[in-house]
């Protein structure tokens, strides 16, 4: 099973915005364990976190929608954004409540398309069927690589061949 994004391809948006923040600014002990709960950095002594607010461009902001899975990665990495859970998937109108299983099943590409299409899932996941990943070990796969991303956030860089001239 893979331990680095570097195995599976830098291609997969999860591993690219936790390589991005990198290290954790606000909160020196943020969750390396990602629940689905509400994740919330409170000052600890002198030191305040990180404050930052959601610009979401012209996303539409659906319930469910990837922006706000990057959004609850940037709070559980430490920092201190103003927010409300009506948005992340799991959220019921009815009840309203946030249900944290659903939450932490969309965390952990639960919600992968393996019942609904086979064959789009074959085309979007090749690399990982590739790597001998199912979607039954996908959230094995992400419990194991986050703490290594957060031990060394640092990305290795290919080498790259230089472009051969074109002649006009």
């Amino acid at each position: 099973m893979p331990t680095t994004p570097e195995s599976i391809g830098i291609s997969n948006s999860r591993f690219r915005s936790i390589r991005r923040l990198g290290p954790p600014i606000g909160d020196p002990d943020p969750t390396l364990e990602a629940t689905g709960e509400d994740y919330s950095v409170e000052p600890a002594g002198e030191r305040w976190p990180f404050r930052a607010l959601l610009d979401v461009g012209l996303i539409r902001t659906t319930t469910g929608n990837r922006v706000f899975g990057a959004l609850k990665g940037a709070l559980d990495g430490g920092l201190d954004i103003p927010h409300s859970d009506k948005r992340f998937a799991g959220f019921s109108k009815e009840s309203k409540q946030l249900d944290v299983d659903v939450h932490r099943k969309y965390i952990y590409g639960g919600h992968t398309l393996t019942e609904d299409g086979p064959e789009k899932y074959q085309s979007h996941f090749s690399e990982y069927i590739k790597r001998g990943l199912e979607a039954d070990n996908i959230e094995a796969m992400y419990k194991k690589v986050h703490p290594a991303i957060h031990a060394d956030p640092s990305l290795k860089k290919s080498e790259k061949k230089q472009p051969k001239e074109h002649k006009r």
